[in-house]
């Protein structure tokens, strides 16, 4: 089960930070109206930071190398999603909030079967 977690959230946050990095910020608003409210190089830090929680969620099982990076990169989305938390709240979008807890507890769960 933490297998399905764990390539879970590598597909969601490689899609989420590939889009992050390869679109305009005029294409992303529509999608995440929490661009309108960062700057361009924050909405790239957040896709690169993104795309490397994803690459460390798999790929030390699969180069069979210092599996405990897979925790570390879980304990890292859990603090994303903890931003991005922050930053629905800070805008009046509360209602945004389930989907961060719910990516929190998958990672959560990833990392406690990964440390």
């Amino acid at each position: 089960m933490e297998d399905v977690a764990r390539y879970l959230l590598a597909a969601i946050f490689a899609v989420a930070g590939i889009a992050k990095l390869a679109l305009r910020r005029e294409q992303l608003v529509g999608q995440m109206s929490w661009v309108a409210h960062t700057s361009d190089a924050q909405v790239k830090g957040i896709g690169a930071l993104e795309v490397a929680a994803a690459a460390g969620l798999v790929l030390p099982e699969a180069l069979d190398i210092a599996e405990p990076l897979t925790g570390a990169a879980a304990i890292g989305v859990m603090a994303l999603m903890v931003g991005a938390a922050v930053t629905h709240v800070r805008i009046g979008e509360a209602e945004r909030l389930p989907i961060n807890v719910v990516l929190f507890a998958l990672a959560a769960y990833v990392a406690a079967g990964s440390l």
